[in-house]
């Protein structure tokens, strides 16, 4: 976030003027972008990225999009109760739903999309009767879920020494790249006020009379309205987020190609691990924080032996297929997780002019979208859901 006075390339340019700055060249980033268009396309928009687009957790992710949040449904239930719970499921389909209609059209085979559901599966017989607990409330609110056994799961996924599991049937799946780069495609086409800024790193956000000043290691943006849609980094830009949106560091690898064999994406020990098979057959895994908890939050992107060892013998005792297969990638990316589990959007409590979306808590590709959707609502006056506003906090 720093930058000396010798590499300052903005220091006596000329400032650029918008209407809107938006700092965050991932999902969020580019997801407010469009809703923000599509609500006034005549809005000078700057989208302002450190790296390239979709370097954060956009580029690092798994690529699940699933329903929900980081807890099995049941857990949701108790936390917030049955209407919030069912409120924030429904959020979560409807931003899928939201993908395929603005987004997808037609490109699914290049995106990668799959709409085929996900697993949860347990290991111990502990797990398996919360997971049937969590499909039977399921199943009272209508939420379509369906309960296996172990043999079922090996026949299906691939899978071995699971005890049984469900499968949440309206999940799926993307290269979350690809999907980026498809938003700012639409846009493109649709919205010529908006411009986008890579390898710019904002370092401050001043006042100047009416309006702020977006500072990066390249230019000054004079605007009256500021979006951060930086998720995990949102506490580097400011102090509000210190104690509510926690940097943590995902670690991933990934198989070479192999016959498909997965009917759709898996999550086990209670949603902290997860795998899936690509459409081109490679195989991904992430997960295992939870050995290394302390470590694994902060701003590091490096890899660890002890998570990436563990990644390797979970696919040698629970995935055959891949048994013995080349690893050709092991990365890791920052997260945004929020203190309570959930997103949240709003605008600063001290400065309404500094407005936020971001905290997906792991689950960016099933929130991003509609999330950003609700920012926008939220800033022209449009009410929005208890559990997704920052004024929850107050």
């Amino acid at each position: 976030m720093s930058v000396s006075y010798w590499m300052d390339r903005a220091i006596g340019s000329k400032k650029i003027t918008k209407d809107i700055v938006i700092i965050g060249g991932g999902l969020a980033g580019l997801s407010t972008a469009y809703w923000l268009s599509k609500e006034d396309p005549t809005q000078k928009i700057a989208v302002v990225e450190k790296h390239h687009f979709g370097d954060g957790a956009t580029g690092r992710n798994a690529g699940f999009i699933t329903c929900g949040s980081v807890e099995h449904f049941n857990r949701l239930v108790s936390k917030h109760g049955a209407k919030e719970a069912q409120e924030i499921w429904a959020f979560s389909e409807e931003n899928l739903r939201l993908w395929k209609e603005h987004i997808l059209q037609g490109q699914e085979q290049d995106l990668l999309f799959e709409h085929k559901g996900s697993f949860s599966l347990a290991s111990t017989d502990n797990e398996f009767a919360e997971l049937k607990k969590s499909a039977s409330i399921m199943h009272e609110m209508k939420i379509p879920v369906e309960v296996l056994e172990a043999s079922a799961i090996e026949k299906r996924l691939g899978a071995a020494k699971f005890v049984g599991g469900i499968k949440y049937l309206g999940d799926a799946s993307i290269h979350p790249l690809r999907l980026l780069a498809a938003i700012q495609r639409k846009i493109t086409e649709q919205f010529p006020n908006v411009e986008f800024f890579e390898h710019n790193e904002v370092r401050a956000i001043d006042d100047e009379g009416e309006n702020k000043i977006v500072k990066t290691n390249k230019h000054h943006f004079e605007t009256p309205v500021v979006v951060m849609a930086t998720n995990g980094y949102s506490p580097l830009l400011h102090k509000f987020f210190e104690e509510k949106i926690f940097p943590t560091r995902g670690q991933i690898l990934m198989t070479e190609k192999v016959p498909r064999f997965m009917e759709g994406p898996c999550y086990a020990n209670f949603v902290l691990d997860y795998f899936r098979q690509i459409p081109t057959g490679e195989v991904v895994i992430g997960g295992f924080r939870q050995l290394q908890r302390d470590a694994e939050v902060g701003y590091s992107d490096q890899t660890s032996d002890v998570i990436q060892e563990a990644l390797d013998q979970f696919l040698h005792d629970h995935v055959p297929a891949v048994r013995g297969k080349k690893v050709t990638h092991r990365w890791s990316g920052i997260m945004g997780f929020s203190v309570d589990g959930q997103p949240m959007v709003g605008a600063l409590p001290t400065d309404n002019q500094l407005y936020f979306v971001g905290a997906f808590t792991a689950h960016g590709l099933g929130l991003a979208f509609h999330s950003a959707k609700t920012l926008v609502d939220s800033m022209f006056g449009r009410p929005i859901p208890r559990f997704i506003s920052a004024k929850r906090f107050a």
